[in-house]
Parts: structure tokens; sequence; C-alpha cells
């Protein structure tokens, strides 16, 4: 049977990226203990009140249709929320709840690019982006990032690629992978390049409440930025709420009209039982969110202190996120090589940079995702690996 050229555009590198991870999951089916660095699933529970809030939605009856575009209550929250952090002024008609900020991504894709365009996309870049756009028929420029630059963008390189057929530019900040995250400097550049050159900016935010150093500052603020800037965001990382499949877009209302309309064919709403999971999470304070962001850090610290003057590593420190990207290249190896080394003989499973682009090739991505006795140790497995290697190259 015939397929489409869509099928084509799906695959590829970005798909192939997590075979590592899906052969660390088959050798721990198998009984094999296996430290799962590999994936940003947070390792803690999703906040007690927030279950209690989606149990007594199901008791309730509230298992039914819901609203397409999202409750307006939700909405509403999510748009105070967002008004509070970034200075925007937004309502619930500026929002449109769906199933996660990859399914975000995905939909404002589809409602401003058209087949030939070009989007602009820092690279390295999160491993499905190319496969978002490519489904669009649209064409990832990279703008490649430079480790000795902290993979922090650069405004003059992003001008650089601009073509006649860029007609937006995705930018995640704080970064999956490497964790990097823009000043308001940058973002001020950015914007005049946005408006100068009529591109819409997608602005991908997951990790805006896993922001260690700087603050975090959201573009659709800036001059001249609302109407062209799709902001998406989600309880995935902040809330440990990675299987509920919550997330949003905050954009104009137009957009929003728009991402209306693809959720009624494609979607049709969120359950509201999920929905009134997501108003407990944004509407109450609780502790347990504040402590997750300081576990974070503390791991990102021990992790970063336990590679130090390890020989042939260096732990390049984030800004923010969940991840640590490692510099593995004295080992001799590619980050593939390396990491499927250290999952055979070490049993550690990682990333391997190539997997986000040419720019972070001799790179390997950990995620903090287990308690820190336990990263330290993933730590020594990974030394314990690069030492062999740089031993074995003298021999």
């Amino acid at each position: 049977m015939r397929y489409a050229a869509l099928t084509q555009r799906i695959a590829g590198d970005g798909a192939d990226a997590w075979q590592i991870h899906y052969r660390a999951q088959r050798m721990i089916d198998a009984g094999r203990d296996v430290m799962l660095l590999s994936v940003g699933d947070p390792d803690f529970d999703t906040p007690a009140p927030v279950v209690a809030a989606a149990v007594a939605s199901l008791q309730a009856g509230h298992t039914h249709y819901a609203a397409v575009r999202g409750n307006h209550s939700l909405r509403q929250f999510i748009a105070e929320h967002h008004a509070r952090r970034s200075g925007q002024a937004v309502d619930a008609d500026h929002v449109v709840v769906l199933a996660g900020a990859q399914c975000a991504v995905f939909c404002v894709a589809l409602c401003v690019l058209e087949p030939g365009d070009e989007v602009l996309v820092p690279e390295p870049m999160y491993v499905t982006y190319e496969a978002v756009f490519g489904a669009c028929g649209a064409k990832v420029v990279p703008v490649p990032v430079l480790a000795d630059n902290g993979f922090r963008v650069d405004p003059a390189a992003v001008a650089a690629r601009i073509s006649p057929a860029t007609r937006a530019l995705l930018i995640n900040s704080p970064h999956n992978p490497t964790g990097a995250s823009l000043g308001l400097t940058a973002w001020r550049a950015i914007a005049e390049l946005c408006v100068s050159h009529d591109l819409w900016l997608i602005s991908d935010e997951v990790y805006s409440e896993l922001l260690y150093e700087g603050t975090h500052i959201s573009p659709a603020s800036l001059p001249g930025m609302a109407e062209r800037t799709a902001t998406v965001n989600s309880l995935s990382k902040s809330h440990a709420m990675t299987g509920w499949r919550v997330g949003w877009v905050v954009g104009s209302k137009a957009l929003a009209g728009h991402l209306s309309h693809l959720a009624l064919c494609m979607l049709y709403g969120l359950p509201d039982f999920i929905q009134h999971a997501a108003e407990a999470a944004i509407t109450t304070a609780m502790p347990e969110v504040a402590r997750m962001r300081e576990v974070y850090r503390e791991r990102r610290d021990r992790v970063c202190a336990a590679l130090d003057n390890r020989p042939g590593l260096r732990a390049l420190k984030p800004d923010g996120g969940m991840f640590v990207m490692v510099d593995i290249r004295p080992t001799g190896l590619s980050a593939q090589a390396f990491a499927d080394v250290l999952l055979d003989d070490y049993a550690v499973s990682v990333l391997a940079g190539e997997a986000f682009g040419p720019s972070a090739a001799g790179h390997i991505r950990l995620g903090l995702v287990l308690e820190a006795d336990a990263l330290e140790e993933a730590c020594r497995r990974i030394a314990a690996c690069a030492a062999g290697l740089i031993s074995a190259q003298s021999t």
C-alpha cells in the first residue's frame, strides 16, 4: 500500500534519537539495573492537591465533552498566571488549552506555516521540532549555537539566516537540551528582527519555571511582539505532570480562534477532570512545587561538581531546565558511540548530542531525574567510562 509523503517527513533522526532509550528500557524489562537518564520525565509524584482535584472531578461525573478550546475558568487562570509572570495583558480569549506543549507547537505550526516556508530554529534543538515543521511542509533552517558560548542564541546569527522565505522563528528558553537561556538584551534584538521582517515567533517556555540563573523573559511582552508571538507552556515539568498531557498557547485572539478550529477537528477538548486538575495546579500554592525546583538546582550543582576535573569530560552548567550537557570529545568517540558503551558496560542511559543537531556533536545529555546520590553514582560511572576509553587510546 502507498503511504503519504508525510510519513517520511515525520521520521528520520529525531525519531531515531530515542532508540538508545528504548534499548535501555528493554534491558530494564529483562532484569538489568540501568540508570535511566535519557528522558526528561520528573521522578517526583504529581502534587497531591492536583491529583485530588482530578479525583473529585471524576467522582462528580465530569467525564463528558468539555469546551473545545479549554474551559473558560482554566483559560482565565492561565491568562492571569501568564500576565503576572510576563507583564503581557491577556485574558481567556487569548488562550487555547491543548494536549501538552508538544501538541501546542504542532498546532501553532499548522496555523501559521505554509509548505515551503522556512523556520529558524537554534540548533542543537529538541528532537521533535524538525518533524513538527516537516509535517506542515515547512523547512527548518538551523541556527547553530556553540558550546563555547554556553549554547546561547546569537541574534546576529539569526539575522544572517533570514531569507525571503523565512516565516517564523522558534526559540525554547530555557533550552532543551542545553539549559541555556536568553537575557533581555538578546530578546530585544530578536524581537526587532521579528518586527522588521514580519516573522512569527513561537516561544517554547515549558522550562520557564525551572530557571536557576537570571530572570525569565517572555518575549510576547516586548514592543511589537504580542500579535506575532505564540507562547507555549505546560505543567509537565514544573508540576511533574508529564503524563497528564495538558499545555496551552497564549497568542492573539485571531490565532486563538484558528487554534480552536484546529482543536475542533483534531482533539475536541481535554477531559474536564484533567482541566480541573490543571486549575488546581495553577491556582494553589504548593510548597512541593518550589521544592522540586530547588531539588533540580541541587542536582545540577552536584552533577557538575561530580564531573569537574574528570579526564575526558567537561560539564556545561545550565541556566535552567532538567538536563546537563557533558562534552566527551577528548575520549575520541562520537557521542552516540560513547552512549552505547556507557549503556552496555556501565548501565547508564543518556542521549547523544548528535540527536539534537551537529552543534551538540561530542556531547551527551543526561537528565536530572534521579535523586542526588544516584546521580553522583551515575557520574562516577560516566567518569569511569571516559577514563577507560582514554586509557585504551594510549595503549
